[in-house]
């Protein structure tokens, strides 16, 4: 828990008690959190309108908490002390967090969080019929409501910009559609490349199918070896895989196909590197800014590290195919080679995100965030969304999807909010980045991942990224923690040179 030495004469009594109001908001937001959890992963169906209650509740405490007018007054007279560094850093943190609530109505959090409550569950529905028609009302009232905080937030701003710092703050959007427009031209002449002139790779796994208890138990066995704390966590499924927690609380959750053993294996991994970082957070900071995480797209940098930098290698396979044997013998005569190939197969039919390949990944981003911007600023319809979906999967994918349920429908993430897709694709930039720097600091990282030895990873990631909270803003942290800024040419020549090889181009 965050301490603070109130008999310390250098710490200000105005910052020992905005330390207090910190750590009293966070635990508010943490019940929240695990109530959130639960909903999505335990409650009965029937829960909804209670849940949606009792989360508006929250949301409004939390409101309260950190826009009392003693936080304002705290605020202001710290930013005219000397401060450490660190208590700079968890008054700038606070103060971009009080500012964009200050004017947020108490009303409009509570309707905002209700809704979202009872849109999750609406979704789930919709996506199980197939029925866009009954998710849309939900989903257009939603939108309104975050138009509404948006103008609440800064009125002179274009909304999406407003919403887009809720996931990506200090990372400015102009920086990311520069990576987004390198990738796009980089990517798809790959993905063509790869297409046309790229050898038939294997499909060892493909014919068989994979009862759910022994993929759960594949599952669990997986993130033991890579050092998760049970201790501090658990492993569920989720119609969605997502990770959720603290630094003494990181659950996560995986979903199975019956016909494909690794899209479960590779999305646990994907969430075993989220836990990663809420666990690698200072725990004697918990409560203040220094013990939480940073940002969505230094999230999903560790996530995309642990899937793709490691589970996705080659000696990842020479280390764990023994295992997944284990689970399932008539798999005996796999090979190495085989595995390593099946697991990186490029897949340009595949519909569905969370199953993309390496590559066309990020053009299902690329898409989600030119719907998401539109529909935010007003220039798409909510009724139009299915058709401009399937349209641009056309476009980016050459492919059309059959049913709403495997195009707009697939992804829960609009029955909470909107704009900061990006994230997924910057966390996949920024891990290739991590991985180049790790790569100078530790002797052989690929011997290391084939003997199984991970610990000297999660340490490096603790050091350099998970220990420092939100003592820095983005681009400041990805420098400490690599050197130089963020650029998307470790990414670009990663996946060159991977798939270049790969595929015998």
């Amino acid at each position: 828990m965050a301490t603070v030495d109130e008999s310390d004469p250098d710490t200000p009594e105005a910052y020992a008690a905005l330390v207090d109001r910190s750590e009293k908001l966070t635990n508010v937001q943490m019940a929240s959190m695990v109530l959130g959890w639960d909903q999505r992963v335990m409650m009965p169906e029937g829960g909804t309108p209670a849940r949606a209650g009792q989360l508006s509740t929250l949301s409004s405490l939390g409101h309260e908490l950190l826009v009392d007018d003693d936080v304002g007054a705290w605020l202001e007279r710290l930013e005219a002390t000397d401060l450490t560094d660190d208590q700079a850093a968890v008054v700038r943190e606070l103060r971009r967090r009080y500012d964009r609530a200050v004017d947020v109505p108490a009303d409009l959090v509570e309707e905002l969080t209700a809704h979202q409550a009872q849109t999750q569950q609406v979704w789930q529905e919709a996506k199980a019929e197939d029925d866009f028609d009954h998710f849309a009302p939900a989903l257009e009232e939603l939108i309104d409501l975050h138009r509404e905080r948006a103008a609440a937030i800064d009125p002179t701003e274009n909304p999406y910009r407003v919403l887009y710092e809720d996931g990506l703050p200090y990372l400015p959007l102009e920086t990311v559609e520069r990576i987004f427009t390198e990738l796009r031209e980089h990517l798809v002449p790959l993905i063509e490349r790869i297409q046309t002139e790229g050898r038939e790779l294997p499909s060892p796994f493909e014919g068989h199918t994979y009862d759910e208890a022994t993929q759960m138990a594949l599952s669990q066995e997986a993130v033991d070896l890579l050092g998760y704390e049970r201790e501090h966590g658990r492993l569920d499924t989720a119609p969605h895989p997502f990770m959720s927690g603290n630094q003494f609380d990181a659950r996560i959750t995986t979903r199975f196909r019956e016909d494909d053993p690794i899209d479960a294996l590779t999305a646990t991994i994907h969430e075993f590197g989220h836990a990663t970082y809420q666990l690698g957070l200072p725990k004697d900071e918990y409560g203040t800014p220094l013990g939480a995480s940073l940002s969505s797209g230094v999230h999903e940098s560790q996530s995309r590290f642990w899937e793709n930098h490691v589970g996705r290698t080659k000696p990842f396979w020479e280390f764990f195919l023994p295992t997944l044997k284990e689970h399932f013998p008539h798999l005996e005569d796999v090979t190495v080679e085989e595995a390593y190939a099946a697991v990186n197969r490029i897949y340009p039919d595949n519909l569905i995100r969370v199953e993309a390949d390496e590559l066309t990944y990020h053009l299902h981003i690329i898409l989600r965030c030119e719907i998401d911007r539109a529909f935010v600023e007003g220039d798409l319809d909510v009724a139009d969304i299915p058709q401009v979906w399937n349209d641009k999967m056309d476009e980016y994918l050459g492919i059309r999807p059959e049913t709403d349920t495997d195009g707009c429908l697939q992804d829960t993430h609009w029955s909470y909010g909107f704009a900061g897709f990006q994230g997924y694709t910057v966390g996949s930039v920024l891990a290739a980045q991590l991985d180049a720097a790790m790569r100078e600091d530790l002797a052989d990282v690929d011997a290391r991942i084939r003997e199984g030895e991970f610990d000297p990873l999660r340490e490096w990631m603790t050091e350099h990224v998970h220990r420092h909270g939100q003592r820095y803003p983005t681009e400041e942290l990805i420098e400490v923690a690599t050197g130089e800024p963020l650029t998307a040419e470790y990414f670009l020549e990663y996946v060159d040179e991977k798939f270049t090889d790969l595929y015998d181009l």
